[in-house]
Formats: C-alpha cells, structure tokens, sequence
C-alpha cells in the first residue's frame, strides 16, 4: 500500500504540470495551393519525316490457299512468312476466271502485287496448276 501511495503521489504532480506545459489543439489554416506552370516548348523538326511513293510492292511465294476474295502466299525463301492479301475488285474478277479454269493449288509459285498501305492485291501472277 506504501508503493501505491508514492506511485499515485508522483503521478499526480506530473500530470498537473503536464496539462499546464501543454498548448491547446487549434485548427491547421488551409495551405493555399499554388498551380505548377509548365513552361511548354515547340518541338524543334530537324528533319521532316519524307513519304515513300505510293507504288506496288512485288511478294513472290507459294500458294498456301486462293479464294476470289483473298490469297495466301508464303515467301520462297523463309516459309515462316505468310501473307495473306485481300483481292482488289479486278484482280477478284480475275481470280474467278482462274478459279474457273482450276483455280490455284497449294505450292502454286505466284508474284502478288500488292499496295503495301491496304495489303490489297492488285495483280497476282503466276502459272496456275492443272485442274484435279
């Protein structure tokens, strides 16, 4: 009981003087924020990037498959490369002819002329295979 008595005798100054030393709790004004200005330069060009000529482009391969709406053709050298081509409207015409004649067959060794922007066929030649 002694103990008790020393323990609460020593806590209750210390809290007196710890309430008086103690400022009271005020509320923190709103920081005004200030807007980041990025200073937003003009790139400068160096060199304009020029377009390349709107010409065919020539893909010799064989024939994987050839319908009148498209073919594909996988390269000569590297048979991982396979492309696939949408048929122009006249060369769509003209795949029906051959189609009707036999049409071409897998291995078929064709040169497809192509508009590199659409992938489009404009012109496919090459030897069609005899009907089966």
């Amino acid at each position: 009981m002694k103990l008790f008595c020393k323990v609460a005798g020593l806590s209750v100054p210390a809290l007196v003087l710890a309430g008086l030393s103690c400022s009271t709790a005020v509320a923190q004004d709103p920081a005004t924020v200030v807007p980041i200005v990025l200073d937003t330069a003009v790139p400068i060009v160096i060199n304009a990037v020029k377009p390349k000529p709107t010409g065919l482009v020539k893909f010799d391969g064989y024939v994987m498959n050839a319908t009148t709406a498209q073919i594909t053709v996988h390269a000569k050298g590297d048979d991982m490369t396979i492309h696939t081509f949408s048929l122009a409207p006249a060369a769509s015409t003209k795949m029906q002819q051959t189609i009707d004649k036999g049409g071409y067959q897998y291995g078929d060794k064709v040169s497809v002329m192509y508009d590199p922007g659409s992938m489009q066929a404009v012109k496919v030649k090459g030897k069609a295979s005899r009907p089966l």
